[in-house]
């Protein structure tokens, strides 16, 4: 139980990335007051939470009905989440993100902080490929949704945090956190691959 845990959490903080996040945060904020800012951490939060969780819900019904095999989607998912390693790897995923928040509206909270940052198709994948990889279990799927709730609540305090100071936040031990982490997704895509092609042998 406890390694189903700490696996899918630590895809969670790397594929959701609240590190790499709370500077984005900072910036699309920084015209906004601690209370302004402390209600947009919340509501980010709080909807691309809700959309993950949906997804953890409903992610084997939509391969089956799409009629996908498990195998297929894990070396999918796997090949996915290796290039984000790259990207991450490379800093290119944060000069990305950056890019993204060139046009942004009024409402933060919902674009471009919940969509795509937090709740983008690599977080979205990997809540499908998780809760695929856990079976019908209910204390694993559990387990999956726990971990995935305790990736969010993090990125929400780290939010709370930076909207009251953000000298907090170092950038450049964010960008070398950013990279080691990515190397332990590298290492998890390559092992769902493995698996996925393992599985239809």
């Amino acid at each position: 139980m406890l390694e189903i845990f700490i696996q899918s959490f630590v895809l969670y903080f790397v594929v959701i990335d609240p590190l790499g996040n709370t500077p984005i945060f900072m910036t699309v904020t920084q015209q906004q007051n601690i209370k302004e800012k402390n209600k947009t951490a919340i509501e980010s939060v709080l909807i691309a939470t809700i959309i993950l969780v949906l997804f953890s819900v409903i992610g084997n019904f939509l391969l089956s009905y799409l009629n996908i095999s498990l195998a297929a989607f894990r070396i999918a998912g796997g090949m996915i989440l290796f290039i984000i390693a790259l990207e991450m790897l490379f800093n290119k995923r944060q000069q990305r993100k950056e890019k993204n928040i060139e046009n942004i509206g009024d409402k933060v909270a919902i674009f471009p902080l919940a969509i795509p940052l937090l709740s983008g198709p690599a977080a979205i994948t990997s809540v499908i490929v998780i809760v695929s990889n856990l079976g019908d279990n209910f204390l694993y799927q559990l387990m999956g949704v726990a971990s995935l709730i305790s990736v969010m609540t993090i990125t929400l305090i780290l939010f709370l945090i930076v909207s009251k100071s953000e000298k907090l936040i170092n950038k450049k031990v964010t960008n070398v956190f950013s990279r080691v982490i990515a190397i332990i997704l590298a290492g998890l895509s390559v092992q769902y691959v493995i698996d996925g092609i393992l599985s239809l042998i």
